[in-house]
């Protein structure tokens, strides 16, 4: 059956042409640069430097989206990513006034946290990402800025073939240093046994006062066929959704990893990490969907998360 013809497919075939490893990373690019042109009272996260990373066609879609907030891909996956940039953003810039050394992004993708943050420029920033993803990257930072930020150093890693903690440890990373590692819109994209080094690695190789930052999913919503959030969810399209789903599938981005239902904290506290702090979609509705957005929904999929290595 012929697909209708919106923005959410037009969307997902713009992606279907673009390389493997930087699919995601567009996407996310796409959903903070709407989300910044919102007026500063109105928008949930706000970057700047977004839109730079989008193509032409995405371009298009943006031009579309803002006139017409209908055209919004996604509704409730928009405004989840968008609360998802806010915590992760919040709780970077807690750290950095508790003293902040060091900061890993995993998966850094199109972050520009290192580049729009206050007080980041002081951090020695990592940014561990696939190769072709990152080459990309590093182009874009160079139009942006003219050169390379000297505290940002970029490793190139493929997390399926590749031990990043060598990498890491190669671009000078120290042990004994507070770090913070971001790992958004990750590990859900990895194997559980991938899953499992990186969080060992990071539990038994950071300073005192150390932290993760991520989001996931429940095992339960990985081979979902019946709604993509577990009921007939109204937040999106759910035939899109469902498209989206296989076409990133096919794509080389399927989801890998999921944690048990209702076992998160009992899944990082065996891992080496204390103080869990466990944010649901509610959680993050209430908190950032207040006022004029009370009324925009949200993806009850989405997860997010904060932990200190014990």
């Amino acid at each position: 059956m012929e697909k209708p013809d919106n923005t959410e497919n037009r969307i997902l075939e713009a992606s279907g042409k673009r390389k493997v490893s930087s699919i995601t990373a567009e996407n996310v690019a796409f959903v903070r640069a709407l989300e910044s042109l919102k007026p500063e009272g109105e928008r949930i996260c706000y970057d700047p430097f977004a839109v730079r990373f989008l193509s032409q066609q995405y371009l298009t879609f943006l031009e579309m989206a803002a006139h017409d907030p209908s055209k919004t891909p996604f509704p409730g996956v928009h405004n989840s990513l968008s609360a998802r940039v806010r915590y992760f953003d919040d709780l970077t810039k807690k750290f950095i006034n508790e003293g902040l050394e060091q900061l890993v992004i995993l998966g850094a993708g199109y972050d520009t946290r290192a580049y729009r943050i206050e007080g980041l420029s002081k951090v020695r920033v990592f940014e561990v990402d696939h190769p072709e993803t990152q080459s990309i990257k590093i182009e874009k930072i160079k139009d942006i800025f003219g050169s390379l930020p000297n505290h940002v150093e970029y490793v190139s890693v493929d997390f399926e073939s590749e031990d990043f903690s060598h990498q890491l440890l190669e671009h000078g990373y120290e042990r004994s240093q507070k770090t913070v590692f971001i790992m958004e819109g990750l590990i859900y994209y990895l194997q559980p046994k991938t899953v499992d080094e990186m969080l060992c690695f990071i539990a038994k190789n950071s300073g005192f006062g150390s932290a993760i930052i991520f989001d996931y999913v429940y095992e339960s919503s990985i081979d979902r066929t019946n709604g993509i959030c577990g009921v007939k969810c109204t937040a999106c399209d759910q035939i899109a959704i469902m498209d989206a789903k296989k076409d990133m599938a096919q794509q080389g981005e399927p989801y890998k990893f999921g944690v048990k239902d209702g076992m998160l904290e009992t899944f990082i506290v065996q891992r080496g990490f204390t103080q869990v702090c466990n944010v649901t979609s509610d959680d993050y509705k209430k908190a950032y969907f207040q006022g004029i957005n009370e009324g925009r929904p949200v993806c009850c999929l989405s997860y997010f998360a904060s932990a200190i290595v014990e």
